[in-house]
C-alpha cells in the first residue's frame, strides 16, 4: 500500500477474486519496482494516502481463470504484462496493444502482492514454458524483465526503426534505457551511444552493446554525440526518461529526418515542436506493445539465451521489505529492485 510520499508497506486484504469473465487469478512469483513507482513515492505526483500502490510488472502461476479463459489454465506460469490488451481491436492488430480501443482499463496496477486479479487477461498474459523451477535465477529475472521494462526498451527501438547499420543514441540509463541499449541491437544497430553518469550504469550498458558511452549532459552531452558522430547526428533516438532535459536532448542529437522513440513518460505537459519541423526529426512512440513484443520475439530471445536484460535487476528484496526496495531506487543504490514473493 502506498502510506504517505516516503513509505509504502504491506497490508494484509482480501485475496482477489475472479469479477469479470476474463479475470485471471494470478499467484506472483516475482515483483519489482519501476521508476514510474516513484513519482508518488518522491512527491512528484499526488497520489491519496493509504491507498493502492501502483507496481505493475509480474511473473506468477496461474490461480484461477474466468469462463471466458481458453489461453491458460490453472498452473500454468506466465508473464503478466503491465498493459491488457486484446488482441483483435486495431490497435492490437496493428502492434500496438499498449493502446489496446477495447476497453480502458488497459494497464496493470497494485501487483506487488502475493495475490493479483489480471483484467483482459485471455491474449495479454504470456505462457511461459514449464514452472519457475525450471529455471535459474538469472532466468527467472530475464522472464520478469518481460513484464515492462524489456519490451518497453524494444518498444523505442522499434518506433524509431532501428536498422542494420545504424547509429542510436540510448538518452537514459535506468532499466528501460539499458534494455534500449539490448534492443537496439537486436536489430542490427552498428553503433550504440549511451547516455550515462553512473559507473555501474555503464559497464552493463557495455555489456549489453553499447559501443561509446557519453557522461556529460545538456549542450555538452549533445556536442559529444555530434563529435562522435562527425557533425551528422544519430539515425535514431530511444528516449527513455520522460524529462524535460531528456527530451531536449534526444531531439538535438539526431540527424535531419531521425526518428525519436519516446518511452519516458513524460514530465512535461507541453513540447516544443517547432525545431523538430525545421529537422524534420518524426517523433514516435508511447506505452509498449509488450504482449506483441513478448510474444514475437523477446521470449524466444530470453529462453534461447540471446539476451540477457534480467540483469537491470541489481538488489533483492523481500515482499516485507518493500519499503527498502523503493528506497535503493529512489537512493540510486539499485538501477532496479527485485521484490520476491515466498
Amino acid at each position: 500500500m502506498f502510506m504517505k510520499p516516503g513509505k509504502v508497506a504491506v497490508e494484509d486484504i482480501d485475496k482477489p477474486t475472479i469479477q469479470a469473465d476474463d479475470d485471471v487469478i494470478i499467484h506472483v512469483v516475482r515483483t519489482c519496482v519501476c521508476g514510474s513507482d516513484l513519482w508518488a513515492y518522491r512527491d512528484l505526483e499526488e497520489k491519496a494516502p493509504h491507498s493502492q500502490n501502483s507496481g505493475h510488472e509480474a511473473i506468477g502461476i496461474v490461480e484461477s481463470v474466468g469462463d471466458a479463459i481458453t489461453s491458460v489454465v490453472p498452473g500454468d506460469f506466465v508473464i503478466a504484462p503491465f498493459t491488457h490488451g486484446c488482441g483483435h481491436c486495431a490497435a492490437c492488430r496493428a502492434g500496438f496493444d499498449g493502446d489496446c480501443q477495447a476497453h480502458t482499463d488497459n494497464f496493470s496496477n497494485g501487483v506487488q502482492a502475493e495475490y493479483i486479479r489480471f483484467a483482459h487477461a485471455n491474449w495479454a498474459l504470456v505462457k511461459i514454458p514449464g514452472q519457475p523451477s525450471d529455471y535459474s535465477d538469472e532466468m527467472l529475472n530475464s522472464l520478469l524483465s518481460l513484464a515492462d521494462v524489456m519490451a518497453t526498451g524494444y518498444h523505442a527501438a522499434r518506433v524509431a526503426n532501428v536498422s542494420t547499420g545504424d547509429t542510436v543514441v540510448v538518452v537514459g540509463d535506468g532499466a528501460v534505457g539499458l534494455c534500449g541499449v539490448i534492443a537496439a541491437q537486436m536489430r542490427g544497430a552498428k553503433r550504440i551511444i549511451a547516455m550515462s553518469r553512473h559507473e555501474d550504469r555503464q559497464k552493463l550498458a557495455l555489456e549489453f552493446g553499447a559501443t561509446d558511452i557519453v557522461a556529460e549532459r545538456g549542450d555538452e552531452a549533445i556536442t559529444k554525440v555530434m563529435a562522435l558522430t562527425n557533425g551528422a547526428g544519430a539515425d535514431a533516438v530511444l528516449e527513455c526518461v520522460g524529462t524535460e532535459l531528456s527530451v531536449e536532448t534526444a531531439m538535438k542529437v539526431g540527424r535531419p529526418g531521425a526518428i525519436v522513440g519516446r518511452v519516458g513518460l513524460p514530465h512535461e505537459p507541453k513540447m516544443d515542436m517547432s525545431a523538430s519541423f525545421y529537422n524534420n526529426t518524426i517523433i514516435a512512440g508511447g506505452p509498449a506493445s509488450v504482449t506483441t513484443y513478448d510474444k514475437q520475439v523477446l521470449l524466444k530471445a530470453v529462453l534461447d539465451g540471446d539476451i540477457h536484460p534480467g540483469k537491470v535487476f541489481t538488489k533483492r528484496y523481500a515482499l516485507d521489505d518493500i519499503d527498502d526496495a523503493y528506497q535503493a531506487m529512489t537512493n540510486r543504490e539499485a538501477i532496479k529492485a527485485l521484490v520476491t514473493i515466498d
